[in-house]
């Protein structure tokens, strides 16, 4: 039964898996609790894709991938900046029609040139497929985005909230907008090799929602999210093993379970407390 249990674990590629998992849980866990507060939740989908012609042009240049992808999720969210602040158009929709066109403009540059690659592996991921070389680049960015969102997490609490008090006390605004941006690139980069572009999208919003629903601390929410994060990876890693799924998408139908659970729980709670103030009244 012990020798059942364990045996994931006697595999080097399921090893790589779960160590890639310790790795790249924190930075997203962390980043989605203020893409939560901040209302950015479709920006990471759309820096996620946007990211797709950077990797093809560094494949092209033969560039290191991670480097076009992260140069690719600048643009994209500097470019939704610029036209969200001068224009009419409200930045949600200026999101979705950047985002789409770069998506756009990378398919169209990988169905224009003749390679080897897999472009399912791109956009999923490939959890059991990856290498030391993947650890190391994963693991060195992973721990900068957490590095960075734990020692200005106050200061990017109150830019999440208030902005113009940010301005008042001093502190600068562009930096922590365009930090915040930065972290979010560089995370996506993080995830690209184990959950690949449009599935990093879940690990990047649902954490932190779930530990909104469970919690009423921020610094609660943290915690909670990272807890909640490397869970549901670890769980869904191992799952997959033994149901014989991909475990990106598995990890994240665990997440979508987890946050109906949190919810029905939170509108049990809310109905409890409604209930008890009007019999109170």
């Amino acid at each position: 039964m012990i020798d059942t249990l364990l045996l994931p674990f006697q595999f080097p590629f399921m090893q790589n898996a779960f160590w890639i998992v310790l790795l790249v849980a924190p930075p997203t866990a962390l980043l989605s609790c203020f893409l939560v507060l901040k209302g950015w939740a479709l920006m990471g989908d759309a820096v996620s894709h946007a990211t797709l012609p950077g990797i093809v042009l560094a494949w092209i240049l033969g560039l290191p991938l991670i480097v076009g992808a992260f140069a690719a999720g600048m643009t994209c969210a500097l470019l939704t900046g610029y036209l969200s602040h001068n224009s009419r158009v409200k930045q949600d929709t200026v999101m979705g029609v950047v985002f789409s066109g770069m998506f756009g403009i990378g398919i169209i540059m990988y169905t224009s040139i003749e390679t080897n690659e897999h472009l399912d592996h791109v956009l999923f991921g490939n959890m059991l497929g990856v290498g030391p070389k993947d650890l190391w680049s994963s693991g060195l960015i992973a721990l900068v985005v957490t590095a960075l969102l734990v020692l200005k997490w106050r200061d990017l609490l109150l830019h999440a909230f208030d902005p113009a008090q940010v301005q008042a006390s001093g502190l600068r605004t562009g930096l922590l907008h365009y930090g915040l941006l930065a972290a979010l690139s560089l995370t996506i980069v993080a995830t690209l090799s184990s959950v690949g572009l449009i599935l990093a999208v879940a690990l990047l919003v649902t954490p932190g929602a779930i530990a909104f629903l469970l919690v009423r601390s921020f610094g609660r929410m943290l915690w909670a999210s990272v807890l909640i994060c490397t869970a549901s990876m670890l769980g869904g890693t191992y799952v997959s093993f033994y149901i014989d799924s991909a475990p990106a998408p598995t990890i994240v139908l665990i997440l979508t379970g987890v946050f109906i659970l949190a919810f029905l729980r939170r509108l049990a709670i809310t109905r409890r407390t409604s209930r008890r103030a009007a019999a109170e009244a």
